[in-house]
């Protein structure tokens, strides 16, 4: 659910429609394609777009912005800790990502939240040990819903849309998000689109593309 073109300036957080959700989505389709296209021929990745400067707490409470990130490749997924649908998938995808980054590699894994109200730095650290995050390397960020928005859906592409009451079929059942995987490179643009699940989605063929895509960005300068 990702998008070469960033969303409009000022749409509000729980107010993203249905239909922008359907425009995403066909636009990640097509984003992957070519991605696709990109790697079986052997080319370099195509450069999405630049991604914008923010402001945001790891799970130590710790200020993190993108100076943190610039001179690493990076993969990054948007998730909330009370998700009961593919958060935790999503998650443990992840973390098989950690274990399987070759040895000397730099790569940084980020994990955004889209439940910025619940889903304090405390919060975001019981998840990450819950899973058996590395916080050497992976970083879960929260902060607030103005800024998450600025790098999830203005720069990332990824989506998250709240659902409303009488929409909720459980407490947990909150938001409709992004189940991609995004890579960002050096120069903190935006690289590469996986998507992590559904139907003829093989998790492993998809954590062999990320860490192809990984590989040939950190050769970039």
């Amino acid at each position: 659910m990702s998008s070469t073109n960033p969303p409009t300036r000022g749409i509000r957080w729980p107010v993203w429609s249905g239909l922008a959700l359907v425009v995403v989505t066909f636009l990640a389709v097509v984003v992957l394609a070519g991605l696709k296209l990109h790697n079986a021929q052997g080319r370099p990745l195509p450069v999405i777009g630049p991604i914008a400067d923010f402001g945001l707490s790891n799970q130590n409470g710790r200020a993190v912005s993108l100076a943190d990130l610039r001179g690493k490749v990076w993969v990054a997924d948007i998730i909330f800790t009370r998700c009961g649908g593919p958060c935790p998938r999503m998650t443990r995808q992840m973390k098989e990502l950690q274990e399987a980054m070759p040895a000397g590699s730099q790569a940084k894994l980020v994990t955004l939240t889209t439940d910025a109200d619940f889903d304090t730095p405390p919060v975001m650290k019981a998840y990450a040990e819950r899973f058996g995050a590395d916080l050497n390397r992976w970083m879960f960020l929260t902060g607030t819903k103005q800024e998450i928005a600025k790098l999830a859906i203005d720069s990332l592409k990824l989506t998250a849309i709240e659902k409303k009451p009488e929409e909720r079929e459980t407490p947990q059942d909150l938001f409709v998000h992004s189940t991609i995987f995004v890579v960002a490179d050096k120069q903190a643009r935006l690289r590469g689109v996986f998507e992590t699940g559904g139907d003829g989605v093989d998790p492993r063929t998809v954590q062999m593309q990320i860490l192809a895509a990984v590989r040939q960005l950190e050769r970039e300068p």
